[in-house]
């Protein structure tokens, strides 16, 4: 599969946008998870991928293949895409192994060729015992799998998509299920795209305040700062809070890079999370301003204490 390139996708239902100038490039190979909220658009944009809803604006296109744009349209079967529905779109007359293989036979795939591939599709999902039960008998997605099993089926999607080489978009609501399988994401809020890259860019660099409260836990503090890199050290952070004037900018700070301990900002334990391997804490800093923080022991609500940040993100300003 060739790189797909969405360029400038909009999609309206009367008079309503769900998504609106949608523009990235899928690499070829790659792992890409369509990542926000419900409602942000995610699910029509791969729609629109698989040929199933018509563009209303934009141009879609494989390698130097047109697929879609605002003329254009070529059918889902002539695209060679495969789509796995969330609603869970399967025949209930039929078996597992027969769900499987209907593709194939559409193909006029037939008799052990058939079989064979089926088997072999269910064996990599842990499925191949489960061929003659029908899909009412099965669990469903990964949101409504225990721990255990979801971890394990992430595990299968990660080596599946290794063995393959093919290219996946994956939609979900869950930023610990995108990071965990995906190895770029798109960001998308209310039919917008946020912002794209891999995981660890989003997670380290993000753009905007909402992207950064939306992937990973954080606290996005207001201070003072006259410099306009976007990396701040831990010297840069303490004299930003400390000073009253100047232009304050909205800077991210994650828990991990907060240390508890003395000789640094005064702070207010107002609650403490046993998270099994740490303590997860919300803080109230001297100036009223929440923070986050990881501690391996548990402290008191309404303790005072002290913290050091380490490290920090200027975000943009909305």
């Amino acid at each position: 599969m060739a790189e797909l390139s969405l360029e400038s996708l909009s999609k309206t239902f009367g008079d309503q946008t769900v998504v609106r100038d949608l523009s990235l490039t899928i690499p070829e190979g790659a792992f890409t998870a369509l990542l926000g909220p419900s409602g942000c658009g995610k699910t029509t944009t791969l729609r629109i991928l698989a040929g199933l809803e018509r563009l209303s604006s934009g141009r879609l296109t494989l390698g130097n293949r047109l697929l879609a744009d605002a003329v254009t349209h070529l059918p889902p079967e002539a695209r060679n895409m495969g789509m796995v529905f969330q609603s869970y779109a399967l025949w209930p007359h039929m078996t597992v192994a027969e769900n499987v293989g209907y593709p194939l036979k559409l193909k006029r795939v037939n008799g052990a060729a058939r079989h064979k591939q089926v088997l072999a599709a269910l064996e990599v999902v842990e499925l191949a015992a489960y061929a003659d039960r029908s899909p009412q008998d099965l669990s469903e997605p990964l949101a409504n799998l225990d721990r255990h099993l979801r971890a394990t089926m992430e595990q299968t999607f990660r080596e599946f998509h290794r063995r393959t080489g093919a290219t996946f978009v994956y939609v979900t609501h869950d930023q610990a299920e995108a990071m965990a399988l995906a190895s770029h994401i798109a960001v998308m809020h209310r039919g917008e795209l946020m912002q794209w890259g891999t995981p660890q860019e989003l997670y380290q660099q993000p753009h905007s305040a909402w992207v950064a409260g939306f992937i990973g836990k954080g606290s996005v503090l207001n201070l003072a700062s006259a410099t306009q890199d976007r990396h701040l050290d831990g010297i840069q952070l303490h004299h930003g809070l400390s000073v009253s004037d100047g232009v304050r900018q909205p800077v991210l700070v994650r828990p991990e890079h907060v240390e508890i301990g003395e000789g640094g900002l005064a702070a207010t334990v107002e609650n403490c999370i046993y998270q099994g391997e740490r303590y997860l804490l919300a803080l109230r800093l001297a100036d009223g301003q929440p923070l986050t923080a990881f501690h391996h022991l548990p402290l008191r609500e309404q303790q005072l204490t002290a913290v050091r940040l380490h490290q920090g993100w200027r975000l943009e300003a909305a």
